[in-house]
């Protein structure tokens, strides 16, 4: 059976940069089995499937291991899809997904604006193996849906050498991954950067992570009192997002950039 496949490079201002997210519009749900199996042979961070329903689409992601509860890049590559490609004059495109409602919309310069839910985290006593695994010890550490390391400076967060099979065995009970975050340069143009280990659901370092700023947003717009911030994840592809909290909602922006279109058969 023929599927058409999308592949975007979210985050992006132009290919090679950002995170790609593998596309797959569906008119009904394949399988579990299938989807996980084609995420795996995608090898991506996140492969998005899609069905339409009355009034929005439903939205499931999965990494080339595990099916995931929320997954920034690969909706805002699966808005892209929809609004450039498939319904280019909507304004907006609604999801239903695991993490409840989701919605896209069209914005200033050609980004697209995501409305998500806010993932505010609390204080924790730092792991003792923390540090040890991360390869520099955070001044703080907080803990709700993923964990965030909190360190002085961008420079300390590049010179970041996880031991990623260690992370991934700390990890993996929590059910988390590890944000790792610290206030931008002065002059840089970001008022703050992260990087981002996913080991346990199969992806050691990810390139850009949507949905890591519904976590770090609340606790960067408390920490720098500003309402509209620019951040940067510092992966080797890179990535640039314009975030802000509204309540207990965080409004995510990027840009997309295609990369390919083609057919699958499964």
């Amino acid at each position: 059976m023929p599927l058409t496949l999308f592949q975007i490079d979210a985050f992006a201002s132009k290919p090679f940069e950002g995170n790609p997210a593998a596309v797959v519009p569906l008119d009904a749900w394949l399988t579990d089995e299938q989807m996980l199996a084609i995420a795996a042979e995608n090898n991506l961070a996140e492969t998005a499937f899609f069905v339409p329903g009355d009034d929005e689409y439903r939205l499931r992601w999965f990494t080339p291991t595990v099916e995931v509860q929320l997954c920034g890049h690969a909706t805002l590559a699966t808005a892209y899809v929809i609004l450039n490609h498939l319904t280019p004059d909507a304004a907006n495109v609604s999801f239903e997904t695991l993490s409840g409602r989701l919605t896209v919309s069209r914005g200033d310069e050609g980004r697209l604006v995501m409305d998500f839910p806010a993932r505010p985290s609390k204080p924790m006593a730092e792991p003792r193996e923390l540090g040890a695994m991360l390869g520099v010890r955070p001044r703080m550490v907080l803990s709700g849906a993923n964990l965030i390391a909190v360190f002085d400076s961008a420079a300390e967060v590049a010179r970041l050498t996880p031991a990623f099979e260690p992370l991934a065995r700390f990890a993996a009970p929590r059910d988390q991954v590890v944000i790792a975050t610290a206030p931008g340069d002065e002059g840089s143009g970001f008022d703050f950067v992260n990087r981002v280990f996913a080991p346990a659901h199969g992806v050691n370092e990810d390139h850009v992570t949507g949905s890591a700023f519904c976590d770090v947003t609340p606790f960067w717009t408390r920490k720098l009192k500003k309402e509209q911030m620019v951040a940067r994840q510092m992966s080797p592809r890179g990535g640039t997002i314009w975030t802000r909290l509204a309540d207990d909602r965080v409004i995510i922006e990027g840009t997309c950039a295609d990369y390919l279109k083609g057919e699958i058969s499964v």
